[in-house]
């Protein structure tokens, strides 16, 4: 840049002379003020490009952003219909459900009522019910014996309980009364109208309970012939 410094614009404009060097001045700004405008315009020209550019951008976003949101509403009104549509099924199973309780519920009543093989001298065993405890494996058990004859006599008898499932993968039954160590008193019934009966079992370790099975057995005296009476129930614990 040392160049720069050397040069002297009042010597050249004293030889060029004052005519010359306004002349030159003139130029220069002229050349100066042609290539602001060319620059000028060509940044002019490429904002516009720019803004076009985005414009389009732009609209694509909007068009993009409207597809968006007629999907959005078309996917929600499918939502709701199909809503709607589990709403009502839900509605139909509740009624078919409860339909289907409440005529299961007459048929065991008409069963108990109707079909001497299952019930003995007219005591039927109404209701089985497990319940669970706080102690692991133990639970309790709540049953029901209802004496179904018109003329209704005193029942006398007890019963068993056993549980059908496996043990270290092999078929096993448990006799729970056995295992619970009740005393044949606390498992007798001797009733008119009905009777429940409870207690508490434990089972061992590892064994998977699928069914109950409970033997009301009414004994031979002078009022009533030796009877027995079985059912079955899947394994439930309330």
């Amino acid at each position: 840049m040392n160049w720069l410094a050397k040069i002297n614009l009042k010597s050249i404009f004293l030889r060029l002379g004052t005519f010359k060097s306004a002349f030159f001045v003139l130029i220069f700004c002229a050349l100066f003020l042609y290539i602001g405008y060319r620059f000028g315009n060509f940044y002019h020209s490429y904002q516009q490009t720019s803004i076009a550019q985005q414009d389009m951008r732009l609209h694509e976003l909007y068009q993009e952003q409207e597809k968006n949101i007629d999907q959005i509403n078309t996917l929600e009104i499918e939502l709701e219909i199909e809503r709607m549509a589990n709403q009502k099924s839900i509605a139909m199973l509740h009624k078919i459900e409860a339909a289907h309780f409440k005529v299961k519920k007459e048929l065991g009543f008409y069963e108990k009522v109707m079909a001497p093989e299952k019930q003995a001298e007219g005591v039927v065993i109404d209701n089985l019910t497990i319940y669970a405890t706080k102690s692991q494996n133990h639970y309790r058990f709540q049953l029901v014996l209802v004496q179904q004859n018109k003329k209704k006599r005193y029942a006398k008898g007890y019963i068993k309980l056993s549980a059908l499932g496996s043990l270290n993968n092999k078929p096993t039954k448990l006799d729970l009364i056995k295992i619970a160590k009740i005393s044949k008193k606390r498992v007798s019934f001797n009733f008119q109208y009905f009777q429940m009966i409870e207690g508490g079992f434990s089972l061992p370790k590892g064994f998977n309970p699928e069914q109950l099975t409970v033997a009301a057995i009414l004994s031979k005296n002078k009022w009533q012939k030796y009877h027995r009476l079985d059912k079955k129930y899947p394994w439930r614990v309330n």
